[in-house]
């Protein structure tokens, strides 16, 4: 099938793309056999190494705990960076000078400082202004840090999203006489949600990972710190890397897999929110007068 911006490839192009496919997996299978081979030469291999992750104790005691912390401050900077970044996103399209600049030096101003700035800032302002104690600070700056870089991010992907409706959504939405308030909140916003989920999600995914920037830099005991701790008690360092590499990605894909249901639940929802009549309702009800109608 062609399009404008695509052409259905003819049988050249067909043994072309095989070629390369196979070179690409020839390559690929090339370069995992090589790194095999070095884990295997600097004894990275051994059973020694990786038996502590087939025990409860280096899950209970280190990994699920970690996983814990980092999942706590990841839902925590969650639920309060998405209301707030649909908050300053709208803020920004107001009609009222004094409410759309503010909101848009905020966002601008937290979207351009580093999120591991932020935690920094954050953690010295809770040490020496607030009665934080030292054991909460950790958890505390990381998730003001991921908040104020995340949810000016946010705004920008709701904006967007808004601006890309079609201006006829509007308009008719006036032309009915509803308040711009009603226009976003019932029209413009629940459509613009199933647009921006991919990006939203993207964004839930860096905040996952971005908790790691606290364990670094902070003290705060998330999956990766946790990690170094595992890793010093068995002296395991490159195989405790893999298994907690290995748990991001089981965790990043479970997000994003619950935005793909949930993003096709909610395109088959609006598909089918519209009563559709067939030939044979017309041929019965030509007027449209029924059980159902009046005169």
């Amino acid at each position: 099938m062609s399009s404008v911006l695509y052409d259905a490839p003819g049988p050249k192009a067909k043994r072309r793309n095989l070629l390369l496919s196979v070179v690409f997996f020839a390559v690929l299978a090339l370069a995992l056999w090589w790194v095999w081979q070095v884990m295997d030469d600097k004894g990275q291999l051994e059973w020694a190494l990786w038996e502590p992750f087939t025990t409860s104790e280096a899950w209970t005691t280190y990994l699920l705990p970690g996983l814990a912390d980092t999942l706590k401050a990841a839902a925590l900077a969650m639920v309060i960076a998405l209301p707030l970044g649909a908050f300053f996103g709208i803020a920004r399209m107001s009609d009222h000078r004094w409410v759309r600049i503010p909101a848009g030096a905020v966002v601008e101003f937290f979207r351009a400082i580093p999120v591991l700035l932020l935690m920094l800032f954050a953690n010295e302002f809770y040490a020496r202004s607030t009665d934080v104690s030292s054991a909460d600070r950790p958890l505390y700056a990381v998730v003001t840090g991921l908040v104020l870089y995340n949810a000016s991010v946010l705004a920008e992907v709701v904006r967007a999203g808004i601006l890309a409706l079609p201006k006829g959504q509007t308009e008719a939405a006036h032309a009915i006489g509803l308040r711009k308030g009603q226009t976003m909140t019932s029209i413009l916003l629940p459509q613009a949600v199933t647009a921006m989920l991919p990006a939203i999600v993207s964004q839930l995914v860096v905040i996952v990972k971005d908790t790691a920037l606290g364990g670094v830099m902070i003290g705060f005991t998330e999956l990766l710190n946790s990690r170094g701790t595992l890793a010093a008690f068995y002296a395991n360092v490159i195989p405790s890397f893999i298994v907690v590499a290995a748990i991001y990605i089981i965790l990043n894909f479970i997000l994003t897999s619950f935005a793909s249901w949930l993003e096709g639940r909610l395109r088959r929802s609006k598909r089918s929110s519209g009563a559709v009549l067939s030939a044979e309702d017309e041929e019965v009800n030509p007027a449209g007068t029924g059980a159902g109608s009046s005169i």
